[in-house]
């Protein structure tokens, strides 16, 4: 909901990419589900992505429902519809590419691992996500925009988006490995809590 937000409300450009600054905070969710379906397995990030969808949604019945509280002033009304009022088109497109590139990042990370035999998070990681977030950046774009910008504009969006968000799946490599590092170790530090209690 918050890239939602973002993406009408701010724009970044970086290496001459301009892309809206909800981007960033989408881009997060896909070393999120990396970690869990190399930690937990296939069916628990799965799990992931229907809650976050489960979130989504709920996010927008409460701002739907907010609309009919009056505001103390009537410019505070004003601000709140201008933040919070989102687009429908937008929204259907933003939870259609959710669920297919999310839905695919899960099943290419766990095929890579069969691939690979366990090894190589790095590949795994970077080769379900730059895929994952090509499959949302083109399904996005073209149900949210297509029709409303020329074809060639709408190339540019999705290629622009793309190579950013290839460049956050790069840089979040490291953070992976530390995810999976520090839930393994917690993990066996809490089983070997219960078993000392045993």
């Amino acid at each position: 909901m918050y890239a939602n937000i973002a993406a009408g409300i701010k724009l970044v450009e970086f290496l001459g990419l301009v892309v809206p600054a909800g981007t960033i905070s989408y881009s997060i969710t896909f070393p999120i589900t990396d970690i869990v379906d190399e930690i937990y397995g296939k069916k628990r990030a799965i799990y992931i992505v229907w809650a976050g969808l489960a979130a989504e949604i709920a996010t927008l019945l409460l701002i739907g429902l907010d609309y009919f509280i009056p505001a103390t002033e009537l410019t505070q009304q004003q601000l709140f519809e201008r933040v919070f009022s989102p687009q429908l088109r937008i929204v259907l497109a933003s939870i259609v590419a959710y669920l297919a590139s999310q839905h695919h990042d899960v099943w290419a990370f766990w095929k890579w691992r069969e691939i690979t035999r366990g090894r190589w998070l790095w590949l795994r990681n970077n080769a379900s996500t730059m895929v994952s977030q090509l499959i949302d950046t083109a399904v996005f774009t073209t149900l949210a925009f297509y029709g409303a910008v020329p074809p060639e504009v709408l190339l540019n969006i999705i290629v622009s988006m793309w190579l950013f968000k290839v460049l956050i799946a790069a840089l979040d490599t490291p953070f992976v490995y530390l995810g999976v590092t520090l839930i393994k170790r917690y993990t066996r530090q809490t089983t070997t809590d219960r078993a000392n209690r045993r």
